[in-house]
C-alpha cells in the first residue's frame, strides 16, 4: 500500500476556520498527577490565591497604562516615562504569575471581563484625573497587592510551596515596594526651585 498516497488523501492546505470544542480543563481545578511533590489541596489553594493576585496585577498594569496616556501638567514628561516603565515591569509580573499557576497544574485568568469580576482594586473613571489623584490611585492599588502578597508568601511557606514563596517575595513584593516608593516621592510637597527660608526666630534643629 502506498502510504504517501494515503496521507495525501487526508491532507489539505485549506485552513479549518470557526472551530469550537469543549474545555480540556475547567477553571478552578488542577491537574491530578504532577511530579511536583505538592499535594493537590496545596496546589488548589495556591492557584486560587495566585489567580487573585494575577487579577489585581493585571488591573494595576492597566491602570499604569491609563495613567501613562492621560497624565497632564508640568511633570508630564517624567511621569509619562515612569508610568510606562512601571507598566512594563508589571507586565513581566503578570506573565510570571500566570505561568506559576499553569506550572502548578491550574488554569490562569486571562480575559478582561474575568479580571474585572475578580480584582479587588477600585475601578477608576474613564476620564482624566489630576496627577495627585492618579498617583494616589496607583499607590492604593499597590497597597492592595502588597497586603495580599505578604499573606500569600506566608501561606506558601506553611504549605511548603517554596516556588510560590520565591515568586511572591523576590519578584512581586519587591517590585511593588520599589514602585510604591517612586510614586510616593512625587507626592512630597517641597519647593522645586527656591527653598523656603525658616521663619525669623527659628533655627535649624
Amino acid at each position: 500500500m502506498d502510504n504517501r498516497a494515503n496521507t495525501n488523501s487526508h491532507s489539505s492546505a485549506q485552513p479549518r476556520f470557526h472551530q469550537r470544542a469543549g474545555e480540556i480543563q475547567s477553571y478552578g481545578t488542577v491537574n491530578h498527577a504532577l511530579p511536583l511533590e505538592l499535594e493537590e489541596p496545596v496546589r488548589l489553594e495556591m492557584t486560587e490565591q495566585l489567580n487573585q493576585l494575577l487579577a489585581d496585577t493585571i488591573t494595576l498594569r492597566d491602570l499604569y497604562k491609563k495613567s501613562h496616556w492621560q497624565v497632564a501638567g508640568a511633570t508630564f514628561c517624567q511621569l509619562h516615562l515612569l508610568f510606562d516603565k512601571h507598566y512594563s515591569e508589571q507586565s513581566e509580573l503578570v506573565d510570571s504569575i500566570a505561568e506559576r499557576i499553569q506550572a502548578l497544574g491550574g488554569v490562569s485568568l486571562a480575559m478582561a471581563a474575568d479580571v474585572a469580576e475578580t480584582t479587588q482594586i477600585e475601578r477608576p473613571p474613564r476620564g482624566r484625573k489630576e496627577v495627585p489623584v492618579q498617583l494616589s490611585r496607583l499607590i492604593d492599588a499597590h497597597q492592595v497587592i502588597i497586603r495580599q502578597v505578604r499573606l500569600l508568601a506566608g501561606r506558601a511557606v506553611q504549605l511548603g510551596d517554596d516556588g510560590t514563596n520565591d515568586l511572591a517575595v523576590s519578584e512581586v513584593l519587591r517590585t511593588n515596594e520599589l514602585q510604591t516608593w517612586f510614586l510616593s516621592e512625587h507626592l512630597v510637597n517641597v519647593p522645586l526651585v527656591k527653598a523656603e527660608e525658616p521663619a525669623v526666630g527659628t533655627g535649624a534643629a
